[in-house]
């Protein structure tokens, strides 16, 4: 089966949910109109398609806009070897979707990712817990509203409990007028030997 004859019965599967996008350097992309359907479409993939691998989930903050946070599925068929990318949205009133890791077992820490680093929820999940904050942070850092020097949090002796300085950090850079020489460079030179 083609990826052509994918596209055309998924359309038809899904007709009042599913569009596809023109083909942009050989990547096709379906945009999911119906978040809640994400799981049953994902199912179709891997059990009549052959895409048998979850690549990647990735979450979008399109802050200032509605619905605010856009969600993109990276799917792969090994016996066929094409890709495909679904897209759907989810907005800051209802900050949830289903679950895949009954389908992909992958789904597991993408999610978790998702959820620790955006706060979107995945109804059904496991075991949805943060993956690279502590339990109890109260914050998502990869949210566009929150800021570069952090926020303080309310847990006595736990890390980051105050906002960093923004002061440049171990690197800096000078103004030069070839890129090679505005590299970040050690504020403290090398010993020469």
């Amino acid at each position: 089966m083609t990826l052509k004859n994918v596209l055309e019965t998924l359309s038809t599967q899904f007709s009042d949910c599913l569009t596809l996008l023109p083909e942009f350097r050989g990547e096709t992309t379906l945009i999911l109109t119906d978040k809640n359907r994400i799981a049953d479409l994902a199912t179709q993939l891997k059990m009549q398609h052959g895409f048998d691998y979850l690549v990647d989930i990735s979450s979008i903050d399109n802050f200032g806009q509605e619905p605010r946070y856009e969600i993109v599925y990276e799917f792969y068929s090994y016996k066929n070897g094409y890709y495909l990318r679904i897209k759907t949205v989810v907005s800051e009133e209802d900050i949830q979707l289903p679950t895949l890791t009954s389908v992909y077992a992958t789904a597991n820490w993408h999610e978790r990712e998702i959820y620790d680093m955006m706060g979107i929820q995945f109804t059904g999940h496991p075991d949805l817990r943060r993956i690279l904050m502590w339990e109890g942070y109260p914050y998502f850092p990869l949210r566009k509203d929150f800021p570069l020097e952090g926020l303080s949090s309310e847990i006595p002796d736990g890390p980051f409990t105050a906002p960093a300085p923004m002061e440049g950090g171990p690197f800096v850079t000078e103004p030069a007028t070839h890129i090679s020489e505005r590299e970040p460079r050690s504020k403290s030179p090398l010993p020469q030997s």
